[in-house]
C-alpha cells in the first residue's frame, strides 16, 4: 500500500510538472510578441528616452491611420464566420487554378486594403483550404497599390509611373501565384498555415460541401457569440504583430539616413535595379512617405526602373507586411513570399527602365 501510494504521488508530481511547463509554454507563445515590444520600449527607454518617446508615438500614429482598414477587415472576417458568408467566398476562389490566380492578382492589385489590413481575410481563406496559389497572387499584390496610392502617385511621379506601378502589382501576383501553383502540384507546400492558424481540413469542408448562408446572423445568440469571438481573436492577433512592426519601423526610420539611402541608389543601369530592389527591404519607409523620397531621388538622376524596384520590393517586404506574414505561414512559405518579392520587384524595375529607353 505504502509503495502503491508513493508511486501516486509520484505520479501526481510529474502530471503537475508536465501541466505546468504546457501553460507555461501557451503563455509563453501567447505573449512574447507583447514582450519583445515591451522590451523594445524598455531598452530604447534606458538607452535613448527621446527616441522611446518617439518610437511610441510614431506606433500610435500608425495604428490610429490603418485603423479604418483593420476595423472594416476585421469586420467583413468575423462576419462571414457568423454568417456562413465564408462559404461563398470559398465558392469563389474555386475553379481553374489559372482564373483563381488571375483574379487574386487583379483584386490585389485594387484592393483598397493595406497590407496589414487583409491579414484577416487572407488567414480565413487559407484556413478554409483555398489554393495557396490563389492567395498568394492576391497576397503579393496587395500592399504594391490600392486607389489612393495610385492616385498619390499620379501626383508625386506622374501617370505613367502610376500605371506601371499597378502593372507591376498585378505581375507580381501572377508571377508570384504560378509559382506557388507548381510548387503545390510536387507537394512542397502543404499545410502553409502555422499551428493553430489553422488549417486546409475541416476548413476545406467549406469548398467541398458549402452550408447555406444566414445573413440575418444577430438574430441567433451562437452566431452572435461567434460573431464577437472572432473579432476578439484577430483583433489581438493584429495588435501584437502590428505593435511590434511598427516599433521596428520607427527604428528604421531613425537610424537609416536618407542620404545613405539617396548615394545607393543613385546611378543608371542594372546595378541600381538590383541596389533597389534590395536597398528597398530595410530602407522603405511606407507606401506614401516612399513616394517623395523616389521622386526626389528621380530628379537627382535615378533610373525610373530603379525606383519601380524600390517601390515594389519595399511594400511588400515592409515590417508590417513581411511579419504578419511571418506570424501566419510556416517559415518554408514565408521563404518563397520574399524570394518571389525580390525576383519580381527586379524584373519590373528592368521591364520598366527597357520600356524607358524604348
Amino acid at each position: 500500500m505504502k509503495i502503491s501510494y508513493l508511486m501516486d504521488v509520484s505520479r501526481g508530481k510529474i502530471s503537475l510538472s508536465v501541466a505546468t511547463a504546457q501553460r507555461l509554454n501557451r503563455i509563453w507563445k501567447d505573449y512574447r510578441v507583447w514582450l519583445a515590444s515591451v522590451a523594445i520600449v524598455l531598452l530604447l527607454a534606458m538607452f535613448d528616452p527621446e527616441q522611446a518617446l518617439d518610437s511610441v508615438v510614431f506606433t500610435a500614429d500608425a495604428l490610429l491611420r490603418t485603423a479604418p482598414f483593420l476595423v472594416l477587415s476585421i469586420a467583413v472576417a468575423a462576419w462571414a464566420s457568423a454568417t456562413g458568408a465564408d462559404n461563398l467566398i470559398a465558392r469563389a476562389f474555386t475553379g481553374a487554378p489559372g482564373m483563381m490566380i488571375l483574379m487574386g492578382a487583379i483584386a490585389g492589385g485594387i484592393s483598397p486594403f493595406c497590407s496589414c489590413g487583409v491579414i484577416p481575410l487572407i488567414a480565413a481563406l487559407l484556413a478554409m483550404g483555398v489554393p495557396l496559389s490563389a492567395v498568394m497572387a492576391f497576397w503579393l499584390a496587395s500592399p504594391v497599390m490600392d486607389p489612393s496610392m495610385f492616385a498619390l502617385t499620379t501626383g508625386v511621379l506622374g501617370l505613367e509611373f502610376a500605371i506601371a506601378k499597378t502593372l507591376a502589382a498585378v505581375g507580381l501576383g501572377l508571377f508570384g501565384g504560378w509559382v506557388a501553383h507548381l510548387i503545390s502540384r510536387i507537394g512542397g507546400l502543404a499545410e502553409p498555415l502555422r499551428e493553430g492558424i489553422g488549417n486546409g481540413g475541416c476548413g476545406g469542408n467549406k469548398v467541398r460541401a458549402p452550408k447555406p448562408v444566414v445573413w440575418r446572423f444577430w438574430a441567433e445568440p451562437e452566431r452572435r457569440a461567434r460573431f464577437g469571438r472572432e473579432a476578439s481573436n484577430i483583433t489581438l492577433f493584429l495588435a501584437k504583430w502590428l505593435v511590434l512592426a511598427f516599433l521596428l519601423e520607427s527604428l528604421i526610420l531613425a537610424f537609416v539616413p536618407v542620404a545613405t539611402i539617396t548615394s545607393v541608389l543613385g546611378g543608371e543601369g542594372i546595378a541600381p535595379i538590383a541596389l533597389g530592389t534590395l536597398v528597398g527591404v530595410p530602407a522603405y519607409l511606407n507606401g506614401y512617405a516612399a513616394l517623395p523620397l523616389v521622386g526626389g531621388l528621380i530628379a537627382q538622376g535615378m533610373a525610373p526602373g530603379a525606383g519601380l524596384a524600390f517601390l515594389v520590393a519595399g511594400g511588400v517586404t515592409s515590417l508590417p507586411a513581411a511579419l504578419a506574414v511571418w506570424a501566419l505561414v510556416k517559415p518554408r512559405v514565408f521563404v518563397l513570399y520574399i524570394t518571389l518579392a525580390l525576383i519580381g520587384a527586379f524584373l519590373s524595375g528592368l521591364l520598366f527602365q527597357l520600356w524607358s529607353l524604348a
